[in-house]
């Protein structure tokens, strides 16, 4: 059968991706539920325990977002700002949390590089 007779009788649709953004973030950044923190350890040949986050978008979906800087005053249900943006080193982490707004506060003792808050 062509590609059109698919897509009349079977709704079946063609040419859409639906791997990237399938969570819904195509928009600049969004608000979303806090729930856990957990250390990953990165890829080869790095070595370290990223702290990463759980969240949950409004759409249901839950995510691996990343927190940036040194310590954090998040907790279960607190309400974070989530941007996109990949952590090369820590498979299936795509985004980051937004520090300095909502329920996340700035890098404590931070001089340099404070208006972003990281």
């Amino acid at each position: 059968m062509d590609k059109l007779t698919l897509t009349r009788q079977f709704g079946i649709q063609f040419g859409i991706f639906l791997g990237r953004y399938r969570e819904g973030i195509g928009i600049v950044a969004v608000r979303v539920t806090y729930l856990s923190t957990f250390p990953l350890s990165p890829q080869k040949p790095n070595s370290a325990l990223r702290k990463v986050a759980r969240v949950r978008l409004t759409s249901g979906f839950e995510i691996t977002a990343y927190i940036p800087g040194i310590g954090h005053n998040l907790q279960e249900h607190s309400v974070v700002l989530v941007r996109g943006g990949r952590v090369k080193d820590l498979p299936g982490v795509r985004y980051h949390i937004v520090r300095g707004t909502l329920d996340a506060v700035g890098v404590k003792d931070r001089q340099q590089g404070r208006s972003s808050a990281l």
